[in-house]
């Protein structure tokens, strides 16, 4: 017959505790990286969606600017083209 020891019991316990607590933070991590990989998939669409935007409202501004719409048309379009080009400068490099 085996007999345990109030010390043998705690040491197991202590043990098994730190296996839990290991294992615990090893499914965290897992879950956060896997978290982290669907982000960026969503930060790419949301990146392809603003640039069809920012497109598409240029497009609006060049419209209101040949019908004659001159007051803040101008300025607002001057603004999204120096916009666009910086952020095509900051992609190339």
């Amino acid at each position: 017959m085996i007999t345990l020891s109030a010390d043998t019991l705690i040491k197991a316990g202590a043990v098994l505790g730190a296996l839990a607590a290991l294992l615990g933070y090893c499914v965290k991590s897992v879950k956060w990286y896997l978290r982290q990989a669907e982000q960026d998939k969503d930060i790419k669409a949301i990146k392809k969606e603003n640039t069809l935007i920012v497109y598409a409202l240029s497009a609006c501004l060049d419209g209101l600017e040949q019908l004659g719409a001159n007051h803040s048309v101008p300025v607002a379009k001057e603004k999204l083209n120096k916009y666009i080009n910086q952020q095509a400068h900051d992609q190339l490099e």
